[in-house]
């Protein structure tokens, strides 16, 4: 990732605002800045619009919507702000908190209102951390759908989204501004000129050097994320001087499905599934969090374990798609009785129902977790599931225009971040993650992001 000066012989094409990625976050910041009546060009190195947005549920937690209103649920910004820190153990920036809590519910509103995506609140179980149910998904529950609703929604705006274009430098002038990137397509090498960027091109979990750097306790995971995590934004961020923050902080997942490589929800957890090893154990409180238990499953022999829960929990799990697809690939198993489930998932027979045998009703375990619902009730469903790297959650310094931060002091005027190119609200580690933090700060830094880069385009313009 390399800085240049801008070309001499002009620019190949020249944009208001142009935008590095096509997830959540960059086709948010489009609409955001065509809503403000700026043009926005968006490219996108795959051959199609996906990015991490696409490999996740789809859910965005928000404070105070009317869909909660609508489902009875009490709640508030100040109460969200309150769990993200508690979560945290309060190692983020009280002000990002406070601007991504206090604007989720209009962004969810605006994307529904303005561009018709179908939102409704999950409200039959509840999320690690979240006082309130208040995480919001379209009809499949799936990254997906939502990925796919955001692009046609893109294209019925009239927002320019290019493809198959890897940005890889940045043209800077003399004086700090962001003058354009270059990127190269099927037909070669283009440049293309700006007056605002906005990098919306995620982290880099998809670098195993800067992750073996920054995090070495989950290199070995499986990596679930997009292979264009590359970590750009961080790159060209240091070559510029700007603030990187909480660059060991991540979001990991333990219930990955193995060998198929699907995400199986926690929901099997919350609603009182537990983990155990391939010595029918279990190993820790799980209550605690699906990203801390990427590295609690990866301390386990081979980094392997089996999700155990039941037909009741599984009727809970089936409004997500993901977990439909490992119902039809047969990675849940089903039996009548523990013996039966243990065999099948060649497991220990008198080891798993000795274990199960001992999760209290009503009461805390040795590990720390209340169980306070249903207990397990055959028929029995065991799933294999692995610890996996979902996305970093470190990134750049940002001020409340989602404008880059330098380490001096100030910010670099006409450069903005968002998504996870930019700092999140997850700590210094993987445990401050509270669930739907990355595409919080997808969708809502996003559409800051790209009103303060249509902001800046104009006064550009104006200054000219």
């Amino acid at each position: 990732m390399s800085l240049s000066p801008p070309p001499s012989q002009g620019f190949d094409l020249d944009v208001p605002v142009l935008i590095i990625g096509a997830g959540a976050c960059g086709m948010v910041a489009a609409l955001a800045a065509n809503e403000a009546g700026v043009d926005a060009l968006v490219v996108e190195a795959d051959q199609m619009p996906s990015g991490s947005t696409a490999l996740s549920a789809g859910l965005i937690p928000a404070a105070g919507t009317r869909f909660q209103a609508e489902a009875g649920i009490e709640d508030d910004a100040g109460l969200f702000a309150q769990d993200i820190q508690a979560k945290a153990k309060s190692e983020n920036e009280q002000a990002l908190v406070d601007l991504l809590a206090e604007n989720a519910a209009a962004t969810i509103e605006w994307l529904s209102d303005t561009y018709d995506l179908p939102f409704s609140v999950v409200t039959d179980f509840d999320y690690p951390g979240h006082s309130r149910r208040r995480m919001h998904g379209l009809p499949t529950r799936a990254g997906r759908e939502l990925v796919d609703r955001l692009r046609t929604t893109c294209e019925a705006e009239g927002v320019d989204i290019v493809c198959e274009r890897r940005a890889n430098a940045l043209f800077v002038d003399d004086g700090g501004t962001i003058a354009g990137v270059e990127v190269t397509g099927p037909d070669g090498v283009e440049s293309i000129g700006c007056r605002a960027l906005v990098l919306a091109c995620n982290g880099f979990g998809g670098n195993r050097e800067m992750v073996s750097q920054h995090m070495p306790q989950i290199e070995n995971a499986l990596w679930f994320g997009h292979a264009g995590n590359q970590g750009d934004a961080v790159l060209w961020g240091s070559a510029l001087g700007a603030e990187q923050r909480h660059l060991g902080a991540y979001q990991g997942h333990g219930n990955v499905a193995t060998p198929h490589g699907i995400l199986i929800t926690w929901a099997v957890i919350t609603e009182g599934g537990v983990q155990v090893n391939l010595n029918g154990d279990r190993f820790w409180n799980e209550s605690q969090g699906y990203s801390e238990a990427a590295r609690a499953v990866m301390e386990q022999p081979d980094g392997i374990a089996w999700t155990i829960f039941d037909s009741r929990i599984a009727g809970v799990a089936r409004q997500f798609q993901d977990f439909k697809d490992a119902e039809a690939v047969g990675a849940i198993r089903v039996a009548e009785n523990l013996a039966g489930l243990a065999k099948i998932c060649g497991l220990d027979p008198d080891r798993l129902q000795d274990t199960i045998s001992k999760i209290p009703e009503n009461a805390k375990d040795q590990f720390g977790r209340t169980f306070s619902g249903t207990a397990l009730r055959p028929p029995y469903c065991a799933v294999k599931v692995t610890g996996a790297l979902f996305h970093t959650q470190g990134g750049l310094g940002i001020d409340s225009k989602t404008r880059v931060r330098l380490q001096t002091g100030g910010t670099l005027k006409n450069l903005f971040a968002a998504g996870g190119a930019a700092v999140g609200v997850s700590g210094s580690g993987d445990s401050g993650y509270l669930s739907g933090n990355g595409l919080l700060s997808a969708v809502v830094l996003g559409r800051i992001a790209g009103r303060s880069a249509a902001q800046e385009s104009r006064e550009e313009i104006h200054n000219a």
